[in-house]
């Protein structure tokens, strides 16, 4: 089932949170070996999206392009119009962004990991995770069968008013993966490596046993993977004044 949208329908505004400028510490030294050394990173201000994209949003994507709908789209558990959509490759996810931003004139792309993982954080670096220090697994809202992702912001938001930050979908990032990365990162606006056969992706699963994930946890995929549990939020740069 396809969400119609006819073919001059405008896309709905995302609705987008300035992350200010300035330092946090990235990554942990007491969990797994790709999150280490934990480290100091500055980033230049940038926006992010409140929310995962939706499926309503790539509905109109779909059908404004002709682009083939993602894994999973005909399938009832990812139907709901206000769930993230899921089953993009990291070149969907990059073609949406490049799509958009012609639609409307600024420049949005796929959050760098030191972004993701600072708007993850909230402006408290200290917490492990992106609502504090509880366990998902002692927290209400994680708990019970899940059989696809929650409806967007149906938990609370983090200290920079961000939904679903550690939880829900897996979220592809723009840098390319290295385990061994923090090492030689940069402090300041680290990129990520140069080259990589897979691409990072950052927060939780709606299919794994604990449905929520530390700001600092890493995943990554090849980018041409199509999961059901893989979606993306929207950043963008912020233009000096």
């Amino acid at each position: 089932m396809r969400i119609k949208a006819g073919q001059g329908e405008t896309p709905p505004a995302a609705s987008m949170i300035r992350v200010p400028e300035g330092w946090f510490q990235m990554g942990s030294n007491h969990h797994q070996p790709w999150e280490a050394p934990r480290h100091r990173v500055f980033t230049d201000a940038f926006e992010i999206a409140q929310t995962p994209l939706t499926r309503r949003e790539y509905a109109i994507f779909l059908d404004v392009t002709g682009q083939p709908a993602p894994r999973g789209w005909t399938e009832p558990a990812f139907a709901d119009p206000n769930q993230p959509v899921v089953g993009v490759n990291w070149f969907d996810a990059v073609a949406y962004c490049e799509w958009l931003s012609k639609r409307e004139g600024t420049a949005y792309r796929l959050p760098r990991e030191a972004e993701w993982e600072k708007a993850c954080r909230g402006g408290a670096d200290d917490n492990p995770y992106a609502w504090g220090h509880e366990a998902p697994e002692s927290l209400e809202y994680f708990q019970g069968e899940w059989t696809g992702p929650r409806p967007v912001a149906t938990a609370a938001a983090n200290g920079y008013g961000l939904f679903n930050m550690g939880d829900n979908v897996h979220e592809w990032c723009e840098d390319w993966y290295g385990p061994d990365y923090y090492g030689v990162s940069p402090e300041m606006n680290p990129v990520g490596p140069e080259s990589g056969s897979r691409r990072v992706s950052k927060g939780g699963s709606w299919r794994h046993a604990v449905k929520g994930s530390r700001a600092a946890q890493r995943s990554s995929l090849p980018p041409e993977y199509r999961y059901t549990d893989y979606g993306f939020r929207l950043a963008r740069a912020v233009t000096p004044e």
